[in-house]
Parts: structure tokens; C-alpha cells; sequence
């Protein structure tokens, strides 16, 4: 190994793998992946803000979602956008900046599981410069090291698995209470509003924990690189689009407000 490569502080970003046919698609479909991703969780906050029947402590919670989606994909998409165009040979970034990235995108995910494992990550030496992705985690930065990780193996998976047993559990409790109040309960109208809410909440959290769980299953089957690559734009972009649509717009009060907008809106230009 040379010694110019041991600790560099410029490293290598792999990018997305695409060709001359198949760049232009995938920056637009990117492009306006993000602008719908920021557009309706900003204007999720500002309905919220802004309507006197949404401050109520549901909604202010909910408006924990939104600032979350926004974060973890503008730390990701607009340097990928960058380097759609840019030839895999000129993708740089700094050690440092890689760093943040990284300590960014999973706090995306947790707060707490990333504070430890950045630690962790910082005391290795490196004698690789690729980043083999096309944004920078922790996987990818143990994978600069060619000294033992194993320390850091067993802390993530460890953590990453109790997290998503935790969140997992949590849930399935959750359901649980509100499908025994739904069988005791005879009111059809609560039932069938508890079903709709909680049915399409349930098919979010699972997108999310299979398409978060991926990434970390092929971070470990090197062949795979371009499929782990894709797992994780869809865990990004995916429940930023979805969230504000799902735990937002099927809410009465909320299409009540944006039914009032459109309708004066329309009153005002006749």
C-alpha cells in the first residue's frame, strides 16, 4: 500500500453507476424527487403553523417528521445531483466533511445509536481513499480502515437491531391496544377511521424498516454495491415523499384547510 493513501484527508466518492443514457433520467427523476420531498413537508409546516385548529400537541409532533425528512435528504440528494454529471474519477470529498455526512444521514435514522459510533469510527486509521457509495455512512467509512472493525461491527449491528426491535415492539403494542379498544368498541364509524389510519401507518413503517434494513444486509455482499446503492435513495426519498401524504393530507382538518384555501381561491377569481 502506498504511503500517500494511508490517512488521506481527500477521499473518493463512488457515485451512482450510470451511463450516458441513463444519466440525464436519473438526475430528473432525482431532481424532482427532492423538490416534491421539500414542497410538501415545508408546506405540511406551514399549514401547521399557520391553521389555529392544528396547534394542537398532535401536530406540533407531527412536525418533527417533516424537519427529518428534509435534513436527511438534503444532506444526501444535492451532492448526488452534483455528481450525476461529474466523471467517477473527479467525485471528491473531505475526511472531515465525510464524517458529518455520515453522523448526518444516521441521524436521520436515530439520534442517540450514531452518538457512540462516530467515536468509534474516528479512531480508525485509513489506508483506503473510496468511498464505495454515493454518500457517506459509517459502513462505508470502516471500510477506508485496514485496521480491525470488528468493534464497530458488533456495536452497530447490535444497536441497529435493538433499535429496530424497540421500534418494532412499540408498534406491534400499539396496534395491539387499539385493536382490542376496536373489538370491544361498537361504534363502526371509530373502528373503520382507526383501521384506515392505522392500516396505512403500518404499510409506511414497514417500507421503512425493510428499505433501512437493506442497506445494512448488502453493506456486507461487496457484489451487491449497485442494489445497496438504490436500497438506500429509496430509504431517503421514499418516506419523504410519502410521510406528509400519509400522516399529513389524511388528516379531516388538514384537507378541511387545504378544501377552505382552494375554495376562496376559486371565489376570488371568479
Amino acid at each position: 500500500m502506498e504511503n500517500y493513501t494511508y490517512n488521506s484527508y481527500m477521499l473518493h466518492l463512488e457515485g451512482l453507476q450510470v451511463t450516458k443514457d441513463t444519466m440525464y433520467p436519473a438526475f430528473i427523476f432525482l431532481l424532482f424527487a427532492y423538490l416534491f420531498i421539500i414542497f410538501v413537508n415545508v408546506g405540511m409546516v406551514v399549514i401547521v403553523f399557520i391553521e389555529r385548529t392544528l396547534h394542537q400537541p398532535m401536530y406540533f409532533l407531527f412536525c418533527n417528521l417533516p424537519f427529518n425528512d428534509i435534513l436527511g435528504n438534503s444532506i444526501m440528494v444535492p451532492r448526488l445531483l452534483a455528481y450525476v454529471f461529474v466523471p467517477p474519477s473527479e467525485r471528491f470529498i473531505s475526511y472531515y466533511e465525510c464524517v458529518v455526512q455520515a453522523f448526518t444521514t444516521h441521524m436521520f435514522g436515530t439520534t442517540s445509536h450514531t452518538i457512540m459510533m462516530i467515536s468509534l469510527t474516528v479512531r480508525l486509521n485509513r489506508c483506503r481513499d473510496v468511498i464505495e457509495n454515493f454518500y457517506c455512512d459509517n459502513a462505508s467509512l470502516f471500510k477506508l480502515s485496514c485496521d480491525s472493525v470488528f468493534i464497530n461491527n458488533v456495536y452497530g449491528l447490535t444497536f441497529t437491531v435493538l433499535l429496530f426491535v424497540g421500534s418494532l415492539g412499540s408498534v406491534l403494542l400499539t396496534y395491539a391496544k387499539i385493536t382490542a379498544v376496536c373489538l370491544s368498541s361498537k361504534n363502526k364509524a371509530l373502528n373503520s377511521k382507526a383501521l384506515k389510519t392505522c392500516s396505512t401507518h403500518l404499510c409506511l413503517y414497514l417500507l421503512m424498516v425493510i428499505s433501512g434494513f437493506i442497506p445494512i444486509i448488502l453493506h456486507r455482499f461487496p457484489k451487491w454495491t449497485h442494489e445497496r446503492k438504490i436500497a438506500s435513495i429509496l430509504f431517503h426519498i421514499v418516506p419523504g415523499c410519502l410521510n406528509p401524504i400519509i400522516y399529513g393530507f389524511q388528516s379531516t382538518e388538514v384537507r378541511k384547510f387545504l378544501s377552505n384555501v382552494l375554495r376562496s381561491k376559486k371565489m376570488s377569481s371568479v
